[in-house]
């Protein structure tokens, strides 16, 4: 019965797609069939075949090496507050972990590691054969194609670089693609840390994450077509020419990465210092109103019960669809780290193994409030001649990409 809701699940979030479609009867349908099918096929490519699974399930321990890695650089500069060795006996198991000073360094390390693969030529052959993939199978344009596939890779800022000189030529249509692409993953610098995060509660969560990232591209690109159709031709399909190189040595690639990610590094924390004392505000004021069902009012319960709807299509059990809806409404409020970090402290019994391996995929994306400024930012710098089209649909982005992150929920959910 679970597997039959998330099917369903998927019409129906299709059919809430096309109701937000700023042109509904421009809407390709076929499109967007072999969109969905070529997702459904991936899935069951990265999910259900032993080799291909087992290629993947290699990233976790290419993740566990990392986390090992960048755990010596923190124990060199911070001793046991950065994981090494305790001079006293805790009180309690895990009273010792420091966020700061264990978990999130691996940004760092992921930044640098990241730099070094597109400097040396690694990365970029692989997002091409992504994109010409996307190609073939869903009639997009080369551009298109190009900085979606690379949104698996990096985030909505970065992938946009790829196809910076056609930016301006893009079609309406070509242009939301882009943006709902941005707004539908998350970048390679953020995903070991996620993983991280829910690695004792979900297995091989490395892997799925990558996962997520690869069906994010052509949800994205169903989604954005239905959202703003195409009503024209598409106007991207010259030869696309590689970025510039990212740095002008090996080293120098050390260094601006580790300079990227040190900027990063202090934006999350500084990110989740700030909004974790509003959601204890916004709970204080909250809980100067009368109980509900015998429990103080809470952002969490309020944000779960506006998008337990959401949870249930996907697949989840109407009891943990509350609970589930809230880790959702944290993502799309605040940002998809703080969900995570919600999602790894729920207890066991609050979600079953498939509900919690449903809301990794959900999870999976930048749609948030916070991710908007920062997408506009960084395109209307890239295309200054589109700032009118970009401010216009940056906001109905957050909604695409959610409904992205939710149709590839319910396609795990249909395969779990």
């Amino acid at each position: 019965m679970l597997t039959l809701q998330s099917a369903m699940g998927v019409v129906a979030l299709l059919g809430l797609t096309w109701l937000f479609s700023e042109n509904r009867a421009a809407v390709s349908w076929k499109r967007a069939a072999i969109g969905v099918a070529v997702s459904f096929a991936l899935a069951i490519i990265l999910l259900k075949v032993p080799p291909v699974r087992a290629a993947f399930g290699a990233v976790n321990g290419l993740v566990d090496t990392i986390a090992g890695a960048t755990r010596a650089g923190t124990t060199l500069v911070f001793g046991y507050l950065g994981g090494g060795a305790l001079p006293f006996d805790p009180k309690f198991p895990g009273a010792a972990f420091i966020l700061a000073t264990q978990a999130l360094p691996i940004v760092l390390v992921m930044s640098v590691l990241t730099t070094l693969l597109f400097y040396w030529r690694i990365l970029p052959p692989v997002v091409r054969g992504f994109a010409w993939a996307l190609e073939r199978t869903m009639n997009v344009g080369g551009a298109v194609g190009l900085s979606t596939a690379a949104n698996i890779f990096v985030g909505m800022v970065e992938a946009p670089l790829f196809i910076k000189p056609y930016l301006a030529r893009l079609s309406r249509s070509e242009l939301f693609v882009v943006m709902t692409g941005g707004m539908a993953g998350i970048a390679g610098t953020v995903l070991a840390l996620y993983a991280t995060f829910v690695a004792a509660l979900i297995p091989d969560a490395a892997a799925h994450l990558v996962i997520a990232s690869v069906l994010g591209a052509p949800m994205a690109i169903v989604i954005g077509q239905i959202m703003v159709p195409e009503t024209g031709d598409p106007r991207t399909e010259a030869l696309l020419q590689d970025p510039e190189p990212v740095a002008d040595s090996t080293m120098d690639a050390i260094v601006k990465g580790t300079m990227a990610g040190l900027e990063l590094l202090f934006n999350i924390i500084a990110m989740l210092l700030v909004l974790t004392a509003l959601v204890y505000l916004a709970n204080a004021i909250l809980g100067l109103l009368p109980e509900i069902g015998g429990a103080p009012l809470t952002l969490q319960r309020l944000l779960g019960y506006a998008m337990a709807p959401a949870c249930w299509l996907m697949g989840i059990p109407w009891d943990q669809a509350v609970t589930a809806g809230s880790l959702m409404g944290i993502k799309t409020i605040l940002n998809e780290l703080l969900a995570y970090l919600e999602l790894s402290k729920l207890p066991p019994e609050a979600l079953d193994p498939r509900s919690r391996l449903i809301m990794l995929y959900a999870l999976c994306g930048f749609a948030n409030f916070a991710s908007l400024g920062i997408m506009i930012g960084g395109l209307v710098a890239m295309a200054p001649a589109r700032r009118a089209d970009i401010v216009a649909m940056a906001p109905k982005t957050i909604v695409s990409g959610t409904l992205a992150t939710c149709l590839t929920g319910a396609i795990v959910g249909v395969l779990s």
